[in-house]
């Protein structure tokens, strides 16, 4: 029944940014920002609503030269699912899948590269991300200078 799930990745409300190792995924609906290692990103493209766990499972064997099992693919899609960045369910409620504990000792059997890792924080809103003026920039009233931490007059530059 779970290799019959065949998963899509949410591209609604993302910002997408390719990094040289990794892949930074924003939510603009909930202002997190996720971080997916090179095996995870891998994992994530390939969920187009066509490929099966089992063919994911395959193809990542093939591009990491390492044999990949399903429970792997299936444990960064649960952590995939859990940060909203998969449409649907990507298991069963009643199918039991590998702790993240028993996925990480499976894998560092396998290569600690290949554990596909998801880590997420929250942005800070424009005016939450605003507290304190940096040197040489027109001071505040109301936010500090980042270097003193003391407000100054309108017009002046914090030092």
């Amino acid at each position: 029944m779970r290799d019959r799930a065949y998963l899509r990745a949410r591209q609604d409300d993302l910002v997408i940014r390719e990094l040289p190792d990794e892949l930074l995924v924003y939510d603009t609906e909930t202002h997190e920002a996720h971080c997916l290692n090179e095996t995870a990103a891998f994992i994530w493209r390939q969920c187009d609503g066509k490929t099966s766990v089992s063919e994911i499972a395959q193809r990542l064997s093939a591009e990491t030269g390492t044999d990949m099992d399903e429970e792997l693919v299936w444990g960064a899609l649960e952590d995939l699912w859990k940060r909203q960045l998969l449409m649907g369910d990507p298991a069963p409620a009643r199918e039991r899948t590998m702790s993240r504990g028993q996925l990480v000792r499976r894998a560092a059997v396998v290569a600690a590269v290949s554990v596909p890792v998801v880590t997420s924080i929250v942005a800070p809103k424009a005016a939450q991300a605003a507290s304190c003026v940096p040197t040489g920039q027109p001071c505040s009233a109301t936010i500090p200078c980042c270097t003193t931490g003391q407000t100054c007059t309108t017009g002046g530059l914090c030092p």
